[in-house]
């Protein structure tokens, strides 16, 4: 079959330039029986508000650092310190607690336990990303993991489901690996979806 004039100009999906830049960030990842034990909790939410924007229970990260679009000739130079980093630090208690929202627009569950020792992780990851070229916005951690976001004028549905939360004490976990994520985001429609590039485990400590 002929193609038609304006068609036989356009490359074949597997002829086309393979994307050059990667949109990343390094997180901690709670275990699956603790993440189940807060879908439990959110199952009313759930059901009450579908229209609500769900992460999907397997990509629930707490970040660490956002690197936002990166040149894939980065990621190699990322990976053996982020490999030792995570060698020398020891896993961190954490848990998922209560609820709350940005703006009335992002719904997230709060982390406790080893707060002081997540600060310090992100602090030296930053400074380690910093020293492989990659520049961070100077801002501060706001330890959370993020559940749902709303529509585009609706609200109020955020604020509800936060305060429905603030009750939640999920259970003590530890976080045993430090995680370099890619994501889909900015690459068409659709679900973001996050895939792990690569996870270290965490050794015993210096």
């Amino acid at each position: 079959m002929n193609e038609p004039p304006e068609a036989a100009d356009v490359p074949a999906v597997d002829e086309r330039e393979p994307a050059t830049t990667i949109r990343v960030f390094l997180a901690l990842a709670p275990p699956d029986d603790a993440k189940d034990e807060l879908a439990r909790a959110l199952r009313p939410a759930y059901e009450a508000y579908p229209r609500l924007r769900w992460n999907r229970i397997e990509d629930w990260h707490i970040t660490l650092a956002f690197l936002g679009e990166v040149p894939v000739t980065t990621i190699p130079v990322l990976m053996p310190p982020l490999a030792d980093l995570a060698a020398r630090r020891r896993p961190l208690r954490l848990a998922l607690r209560g609820g709350g929202h940005f703006d009335e627009r992002v719904l997230w569950s709060g982390i406790e336990g080893d707060v002081e020792g997540l600060h310090g992780l992100a602090t030296d990851v930053r400074t380690l990303v910093g020293t492989c070229g990659v520049l961070l916005p100077d801002r501060p951690l706001r330890p959370h993991l993020t559940l749902a976001r709303s529509r585009r004028g609706d609200h109020s549905a955020v604020a509800e489901v936060a305060a429905g939360l603030a009750a939640f004490s999920g259970r003590a976990w530890e976080a045993e690996r430090l995680h370099l994520v890619g994501s889909n985001i900015g690459r068409g429609p659709g679900t973001i979806r996050y895939r792990d590039i690569e996870a270290w485990s965490f050794g015993h400590g210096t």
